[in-house]
């Protein structure tokens, strides 16, 4: 089951995680934030900086993916039509990466930034990973 970890602080981030659950019914994508226990764990494990927060990760079994990678590769669980944007993947990934860093790099201005990491509701409760 894929692991998406988020910059937890970061408004666009959450909306990213709300955007994904409405989209993916089957609950197959599982959620942790970039600076909660179990997501420090997962970073540790695929010998990923702690202090990494600039980009989603997105876990798969033994890979992972980040940064554009991440988002497009997200959308392909998804049941609804912007699962096929996962064909942006054929674009070259410095291309991506280099649209993705911009808007990382401003999100916090553009979009805010939360004194603390998303609570999540009970119904969604059981999609994050317990710390």
């Amino acid at each position: 089951m894929p692991i998406l970890l988020f910059d937890g602080h970061c408004n666009l981030c959450n909306a990213w995680v709300q955007f994904i659950v409405k989209r993916n019914p089957a609950k197959t994508i599982r959620f942790a934030s970039l600076q909660s226990k179990a997501g420090r764990a997962l970073l540790a494990e695929h010998k990923i900086a702690q202090d990494y927060l600039d980009s989603l990760v997105l876990i798969e079994e033994e890979r992972f993916s980040v940064s554009s990678s991440a988002a497009l590769r997200t959308l392909s669980y998804l049941s609804t039509w912007e699962s096929q944007l996962k064909l942006l993947l054929v674009l070259p990934r410095p291309l991506r990466d280099l649209i993705y860093r911009f808007v990382a790099r401003y999100r916090y201005k553009w979009f805010g930034r939360r004194e603390q990491c998303m609570i999540p509701t009970a119904e969604l409760n059981e999609r994050f990973l317990p710390d």
